[in-house]
């Protein structure tokens, strides 16, 4: 009685599990591709956010208050109006404005006058750049002026 058995060879298994772990690796290494672009997307989007609610914070304030100064020895603009007052600290990592703080490094800040920059005193305008880490981004905030900044 010579029956036989239907069944895999080893040299077939073994191919098999040769072909499923080159799958597996293959599976597994563009896992992590994903993983890190879906982390240098989450990283941008991170950025891009704190940066347009420094923006934001900005031109909500800049429209907000009548009278701007910068003061160069604290590195501070201040926002007031007759009611309220608000400043924005400007360190080298991050700028405080109150209670809030934007982690945002800025390279250089431009300040305007009538369209002429200054140092300190009233403010227009406002022209910042941000580090490499930020990709070096501008922002322009200005407010126009009305009759009272140039009678006092």
């Amino acid at each position: 009685m010579k029956t036989k058995i239907k069944a895999f060879t080893l040299s077939e298994l073994i191919i098999v599990l040769v072909l499923s772990s080159i799958i597996v690796g293959l599976a597994f290494s563009v896992l992590t591709l994903v993983q890190r672009h879906m982390f240098s997307i989450q990283d941008n989007l991170s950025t891009n956010a704190t940066l347009k609610k420094l923006e934001q914070s900005l031109w909500i304030d800049f429209n907000r208050y009548s009278k701007i100064k910068y003061s160069n020895t604290n590195d501070e603009l201040v926002l007031a109006s007759e009611i309220d007052s608000v400043s924005y600290k400007f360190l080298t990592d991050y700028v405080i404005k109150g209670i809030d703080t934007f982690n945002i490094s800025i390279e250089s800040k431009t300040l305007f006058f009538d369209a002429k920059t200054i140092d300190f005193g009233p403010v227009d305008a406002v022209k910042l750049k941000t580090s490499k880490a930020f990709r070096n981004q501008e922002l322009f905030i200005f407010m126009e002026n009305d009759a009272n900044v140039y009678m006092n």
